[in-house]
């Protein structure tokens, strides 16, 4: 053969290689070490040539499923899981095989807000997370596996991230979300499933920044930054979160979310009871599978003032209401309340564990339908005039209140001057009766309806009642 038929053939050998061998590219998510949500249909994607096809195949049952990539090399498929297990291995090619291993079927949660959802398990510097360290010796667990989304501010949605998933261990939990921890660590003990943690957390992120332009523009005084443009604070600007680390997430087979969010809004109350539960159903929206699940911690008690020293400062417990309305207008939802764990001045609570419990109770109860236990705190329910006296009901107290032997205090009535003055409080089974020689006529009641308070009243469960008010005065 000459050499010019050699060089040739060897060109088109090259050619055909490159054609017939080009390897799949998949975003950070689907990597070694991952967990896809049992027993559902869950979205995997990626890119590859134009029109490649594209076979994925999970090992628990062989079966493949194919498609092919569009104009641009994008591709999208549903991949069936079966119960919880593992490990297994995802098998994905265009006419090259790439492999993920180690991978697991369980238990899939978004963990997302701002710093309180951030705050990892070994603190911040100078602000600790109380008990964490015996928390992290103890944590290595292969079923229990986390990824953390980069802080990322963009005014496109970006389609990826650069992190990897990991298995629990000192190492890794250490840095990861202490809320999100003891969530999926409370689940995995009670389950005895793997159980995935997807963080996605910026601290001192306002809740307009976790919404698409579709649905933050249309709030009174909104400003989308428009693609290029500069942003002008990174954790603060409309959609510049929700772009930048919300966006590559979107359609990864979850179970459902908890959110730790709100310090940032406090100074609007009622426009966060109409952001909140918009922002919730686009998220259920763009998942498409219909309302996940979505629990959520109340911001603990704290002085704000201690940001502005010299300004007027509003009272975060019209904020703290307005989560607790939440519940009633975001469907499949629940509110751990944290009014126990709250520091005056210190905006980040060294509790973690109690507001990741507790939002976990709420999960197995709700999500998963384990019985027989409290997962709800008691709610104000009415009030009743008795001769001078304000005696105040509660739902979900079957078993009762209780303020644990120490005082009771932290209410406050007032007559129709509108004006409150402390209560003195006598604790009744499931009732509370208050009365004041300077209220003769009492006709509404507050309670620990202030920026910082320690809050006395729990069920006899453990769980503390939130802050309320019986009015709606302004």
């Amino acid at each position: 053969m000459k050499k010019t038929q050699v060089l040739i053939l060897f060109v088109i050998l090259i050619f055909a290689g490159i054609q017939t061998n080009a390897k799949v590219k998949l975003p950070a998510l689907f990597a070694d070490h991952m967990i896809l949500q049992q027993q559902t249909e869950v979205a995997v994607w990626g890119w590859s040539d134009a029109k490649a096809d594209i076979e994925v195949t999970g090992t628990w049952n062989n079966e493949t499923v194919s498609t092919k990539a569009d104009k641009n090399g994008q591709w999208k498929l549903m991949l069936k899981t079966p119960v919880a297990g593992g490990p297994y291995e995802l098998k994905i090619t265009d006419g090259e095989v790439l492999t993920i291993k180690n991978v697991m079927i369980g238990e899939v949660w978004i963990c997302a807000g701002q710093s309180n959802m951030e705050m990892p398990m070994k603190g911040f510097r100078g602000q600790p997370v109380e008990g964490s360290n015996m928390a992290i010796l103890k944590s290595e667990n292969h079923r229990i596996r986390m990824i953390t989304v980069p802080r990322n501010s963009q005014t496109t949605p970006q389609d990826n991230f650069d992190a990897r998933w990991k298995e629990a261990d000192a190492a890794a939990v250490r840095n990861f979300s202490a809320t999100g921890y003891f969530f999926g660590k409370l689940l995995h003990e009670m389950l005895d499933v793997p159980i995935g943690l997807i963080e996605v957390s910026y601290g001192g992120s306002c809740i307009q920044a976790w919404m698409s332009s579709e649905t933050a523009v249309p709030f009174e005084n909104t400003e989308v930054p428009a693609p290029g443009d500069t942003i002008p604070v990174a954790n603060r600007t409309p959609t510049a979160l929700f772009n930048g680390m919300l966006n590559p997430v979107i359609g990864y087979g979850i179970k459902g979310a908890i959110w730790y969010q709100g310090e940032t809004n406090y100074q609007e109350p009622a426009r966060y009871l109409e952001l909140f539960p918009t922002m919730v159903n686009e998220w259920r929206n763009l998942w498409g599978i219909g309302e996940f699940p979505f629990y959520y911690a109340q911001i603990a008690p704290f002085d704000y003032a201690v940001f502005k020293p010299n300004k007027p400062k509003a009272n975060s417990a019209f904020l703290r209401e307005s989560q607790l309305k939440a519940m009633d207008k975001i469907p499949n939802s629940g509110m751990a309340v944290l009014m126990d764990v709250g520091e005056e001045t210190c905006i980040h609570p060294m509790r973690k564990k109690e507001g990741g419990e507790r939002l976990a109770l709420w999960a197995l109860a709700k999500t998963y339908g384990v019985r027989d236990f409290s997962y709800r705190s008691p709610e104000f329910n009415a009030i009743e005039i008795k001769e001078g006296q304000l005696v105040v009901s509660f739902n979900h107290a079957a078993n009762g209140l209780t303020t644990f032997g120490k005082e009771l205090s932290g209410f406050e009535i007032a007559g129709e001057n509108k004006i409150f003055y402390p209560a003195n409080a006598y604790l009744r089974t499931k009732s509370v009766v208050l009365s004041s020689p300077r209220v003769e006529k009492p006709v509404a009641v507050r309670y620990c309806f202030k920026d910082f308070v320690v809050g006395t009243l729990f069920g006899t469960d453990g769980l503390p009642v939130s802050s309320f008010r019986s009015d709606d005065w302004e």
